[in-house]
């Protein structure tokens, strides 16, 4: 189903819906977080984010595949994201140098949302931003209750 904006049908609006950070918000906040999220194109081996640069927002896989990995890991240890995924998150929650590298597998499209403009929605639409953190909070999780289940690092933090 695609979300109306007027009398105009936005495709973006329907596929954020299909972001699980997304999936409790109304179409009216949807669009509010619309509005924050930057594009990013990437071309295929392109690098995104390298190991240890400063953290500055969370991306959403729009189109295409991104691959991140720690340096020095084996390859079976790598993790991919499609559409609808998304990573980079701790850079929402902490001011720390990125844990893993991110480099995009084919052509790609990333949405990204930065650190200061989430800070700014926490603020402004704090309803919206506390749905988002607690989103983020079930995410994160998941995440470490696999990586101790597996006893292998969180990785793709």
């Amino acid at each position: 189903m695609l979300f109306s904006l007027g009398k105009k049908k936005n495709p973006r609006l329907a596929q954020l819906k299909g972001v699980s950070l997304f999936n409790d918000l109304k179409l009216s906040q949807l669009r509010i977080v619309n509005s924050l999220l930057h594009e990013r194109n990437y071309l295929e081996s392109e690098l995104i984010f390298d190991q240890g640069d400063e953290g500055q927002a969370l991306y959403i896989v729009a189109s295409g595949k991104v691959r991140t990995h720690r340096d020095n890991q084996p390859e079976d240890k790598f993790v991919e994201f499609g559409p609808g995924d998304f990573f980079g998150e701790l850079a929402l929650l902490e001011d720390a140098p990125r844990s893993t590298s991110a480099r995009a597998v084919e052509d790609t499209v990333l949405l990204a949302l930065f650190r200061t403009e989430f800070l700014a929605l926490l603020e402004l639409h704090s309803s919206i931003g506390s749905m988002i953190s607690y989103a983020l909070a079930r995410d994160l999780s998941r995440k470490l209750r696999k990586a101790i289940v597996s006893n292998e690092n969180p990785t793709n933090l």
